[in-house]
């Protein structure tokens, strides 16, 4: 036999009222049947739970140390119409997102501001991770969203949905002092020969490319220094005076001492930033994140 709710509200009532026939009129019924229900609830928890006379009802121990839990056991059922309504609703729920680091400096905390404001139910897992990683982790099912930098590996392609959610040209991330104070723009043809630092191929194909078009526009050959896969080192590696690097433009929201951050006088590729998601997901908290982050 297993416990029923039902067992537990005519155990809390009758503990609340300490009289069957008051309880038995709160329930709507007659008291027969409850003293039977509490009866057999005594038998299934093997201990009795009040101490009954002629005159008087009161609680047993077991049944003082059950009221207060199956009050919370009562309440927590209470609670599930509503929490399942909000989970259908995508309310309330788990997501898990994987973000680039330059997300960091630009959309992800005024997003995410917002979101929790709209969406305080939904606890958020966040992730920082490099576009291919995170496309594994898509294809894998192990994040709900993305927020990286295209394209989706040919393999993601039949699996994967995405949007754009920002462009931003590249800027010039350098060491202090290495542009004349009062500067705004520069050219990459007036500036020292620096090594580069720059994302690896392999895991940004598009940044990289986009950042060694700027030099081939230029008609420079940069020399590659140093290769670093997260924003945030690639800015520490130019202020310990490692190099130069071109950077998305949100990037300058991260300050670091010795790096100075200007605009190229010369136009720039876009570097775009979307979210990708699986197709057959449907998480209606992954549906309520999208529709927020297309109206942001």
């Amino acid at each position: 036999m297993n416990l029923e709710l039902r067992q537990l509200r005519y155990f809390v009532t009758v503990a609340e009222e300490l009289h069957f026939g008051r309880a038995a009129a709160r329930l709507h019924m007659t008291q027969p049947p409850l003293s039977q229900a509490i009866a057999a609830l005594e038998d299934l928890l093997g201990a009795p739970l009040f101490v009954r006379n002629r005159r008087t009802v009161e609680l047993a121990p077991a049944g003082s140390a059950l009221l207060p839990e199956a009050r919370r056991l009562l309440l927590e059922a209470d609670a599930l119409p509503e929490l399942a309504r909000r989970a259908a609703a995508g309310e309330a729920g788990r997501l898990a997102l994987a973000f680039v680091t330059s997300c960091d400096y630009s959309v992800l905390p005024s997003f995410l501001r917002r979101y929790s404001e709209r969406y305080p139910a939904v606890h958020l897992n966040l992730l920082e991770a490099t576009s291919d990683v995170q496309a594994e982790e898509l294809l894998r099912g192990r994040i709900d969203a993305g927020l990286l930098i295209p394209p989706l590996p040919d393999k993601a392609l039949d699996e994967l949905d995405y949007m754009k959610v920002l462009e931003e040209p590249l800027i010039l991330c350098a060491p202090a002092g290495l542009i004349e104070t009062g500067t705004k723009e520069v050219r990459l043809q007036d500036l020292p020969r620096l090594p580069l630092i720059v994302f690896p191929r392999e895991i940004s194909p598009a940044l990289h490319d986009a950042i060694l078009s700027c030099f081939r526009a230029a008609g420079i050959t940069p020399v590659i220094g140093q290769l670093a896969i997260q924003m945030q080192t690639i800015v520490s590696l130019v202020s310990g005076g490692m190099g130069l690097a071109l950077v998305p433009q949100s990037v300058s929201n991260l300050m670091r001492p010795g790096v100075e951050y200007r605009a190229l006088a010369d136009p720039t590729p876009l570097v775009e930033t979307g979210i990708a998601w699986r197709r057959d997901n449907p998480s209606p908290v992954l549906q309520g994140f999208l529709e927020l982050l297309r109206n942001h």
